[in-house]
């Protein structure tokens, strides 16, 4: 089964089957969230929510979820096993543990990993029998923000592997939102995330419209504006300085394991991004 799912991906090499290989256990892993009843309780946003459900064509590392109120005590722990059942079920064994905390956050964390080398993942001409150990080692962060912003809409969006099932998704408004926050003010210092860019330009091109407000609840919990809903003007003036003063080297670096068309970044420069985010489009209901 794993086998015909990883060939509908047609990966050409090592990477691109891992990629396919990932993206089939992020599918999983949100199978065995549904049948525990986790979408009760949280919604599914971030990269690889706009990858599965919306069609962004790149791939995507995480799993991140919101819940849809405030619970400091929220315990990912209780859904584990469930999804270490849902991956045994299709003959996969994973591990999956929580991230112990050092300083308390509004975050909670854990790790699913592979466990065992899946034979079954060997493709002809494509991944040697000796490149198996690599691709089987995949670790997927999954992250619960139990204090959310909100001012956030949500949808039910149909998945249908590895059944059919629905999985409660921020809507795209709201995503690109959580997007611009993150490319706006992460506070990596130099480790500069190429995949903001690349999703903002996706959003732009879509023409999405990115709801200020709750770009403005993200902003002010990060503790980045202390003023009301911020405006067009505000939010465009934030987006200039940053073209200005981001390094596009880093920019396209962290981007290209990602995609498979190199091609379509030469275009990247601050110009070029000054540029679109002029057709940058705004939902400003209230």
């Amino acid at each position: 089964m794993i086998k015909e799912w990883i060939d509908k991906y047609e990966p050409k090499n090592e990477q691109e089957a891992k990629d396919a290989l990932r993206e089939i256990m992020q599918e999983i892993a949100l199978a065995a969230l549904y049948r525990s009843g986790f979408f009760e309780k949280a919604a599914f946003y971030g990269g690889t929510a706009l990858r599965i459900f919306y069609g962004l064509d790149r791939f995507s590392e995480d799993l991140d979820f919101s819940l849809l109120n405030s619970q400091p005590e929220f315990d990912l722990g209780k859904y584990q096993n469930a999804i270490v059942s849902e991956f045994d079920s299709l003959g996969m064994k994973v591990s999956i543990r929580e991230k112990k905390k050092v300083v308390k956050t509004n975050i909670d964390s854990a790790f699913l990993k592979s466990e065992t080398l899946w034979k079954e993942l060997v493709l002809e001409g494509i991944i040697p029998q000796q490149g198996i150990n690599q691709i089987a080692n995949i670790k997927i962060k999954i992250e619960v923000d139990t204090e959310p912003p909100l001012g956030f809409e949500t949808e039910e969006k149909l998945l249908l592997r590895p059944f059919s099932f629905y999985v409660k998704c921020f809507t795209l408004p709201d995503l690109f939102a959580g997007k611009m926050h993150a490319l706006l003010f992460r506070k990596w210092g130099m480790n500069v995330k190429g995949r903001d860019w690349y999703d903002m330009e996706w959003y732009i091109k879509k023409g999405i419209e990115l709801n200020l407000k709750h770009f403005s609840f993200r902003a002010k919990d990060s503790g980045d504006w202390d003023g009301d809903v911020i405006s067009e003007n505000e939010f465009r003036k934030l987006l200039r300085k940053k073209i200005d003063t981001v390094n596009m080297k880093y920019v396209r670096n962290d981007i290209k394991r990602f995609i498979r068309d190199y091609e379509r970044l030469d275009i990247w420069s601050p110009k070029y991004f000054h540029d679109i985010s002029e057709h940058l489009k705004f939902n400003t209901n209230e």
